[in-house]
């Protein structure tokens, strides 16, 4: 059984300043939800109760978030403001929540290696809080990916088509046909120019790692940007044994774009908020 999801959360957020400045790029809002709390959702939808968050400097929010304020839930009481709380205290009471710090940035790779000391020797899942993920017709992408970990039994990807000209801003994978939405990686590449992608499968931000993982992490060499990449170690465990990317059910929306952020407010209010409002 897999209980234990991985949030990378220790990034700067550049592309979002000044707003980021001073909040972490996690907190912000889609529609009336923090991007964290929209992946813990989908992992507590998933069975994944343990929470294991990587930080940085300026991220105490994060932590603040998921944790009980007394002092405003005493001002609320008994109001109909209560109801505006009711998503995340229901979290708060069936997930538990563990914080270390990624002192240094150094690539999404080391960012995973540093939450060993949180996972232990056991399989894990890792969600990106900011590739907001959303299927309105059935099972969210967590899910999906547990119930092929529960049939294969090694690490997975997410993976979605993207046009060839935006290949140098994703993991790009090939790989064997399995089935129609299932394959098994035979290469992967780390933000490869449209010229030498292996194809347009892009990597977007769900995994379920083995805890291998951790030790061909350990070994990885910086690659581009003199980042520890998780593609390089991908890598590796897919040529020693069995790596599956899976072409999920549902839309993405990568939140770390301005275009992508404002399409995913869109969506979630036309699409969630309203409809829990009527």
């Amino acid at each position: 059984m897999i209980t234990k999801c991985l949030f990378p959360a220790a990034g700067y957020g550049t592309r979002f300043l000044p707003a980021t400045k001073a909040m972490p790029k996690e907190m912000l809002p889609i529609v009336n939800k923090p991007l964290i709390q929209y992946g813990v959702e989908e992992a507590l939808e998933a069975g994944l109760k343990e929470i294991a968050v990587v930080t940085g400097r300026n991220k105490r929010a994060i932590e603040d978030h998921f944790d009980i304020s007394f002092e405003m839930e005493q001002q609320i009481l008994g109001t109909d403001k209560e109801e505006y709380l009711k998503g995340v205290r229901r979290l708060i009471d069936n997930c538990t929540f563990s914080y270390t710090r990624q002192i240094q940035m150094k690539g999404l790779g080391h960012a995973i290696l540093t939450g060993r000391t949180l996972i232990g020797d056991e399989p894990f899942a890792v969600v990106l809080a900011d590739d907001l993920c959303i299927n309105t017709e059935g099972d969210g992408v967590l899910q999906q990916m547990i119930k092929l970990y529960k049939q294969f039994r090694c690490s997975i990807v997410a993976i979605q088509e993207v046009p060839d000209e935006d290949t140098a801003k994703y993991g790009v994978i090939a790989g064997e046909r399995i089935s129609d939405d299932i394959y098994r990686v035979t290469s992967m590449v780390e933000k490869p120019q449209p010229e030498d992608a292996p194809s347009n499968m892009a990597i977007i931000g769900r995994y379920i790692l083995t805890p291998d993982i951790f030790d061909l992490i350990a070994e990885t060499e910086p690659g581009k940007g003199g980042e520890i990449q998780i593609t390089d170690a991908l890598m590796k465990q897919a040529q020693s044994g069995c790596v599956l990317a899976y072409k999920f059910k549902g839309k993405r929306f990568d939140c770390g774009s301005v275009e992508g952020y404002i399409e995913a407010t869109n969506f979630c209010y036309e699409n969630l908020y309203k409809t829990d409002s009527e």
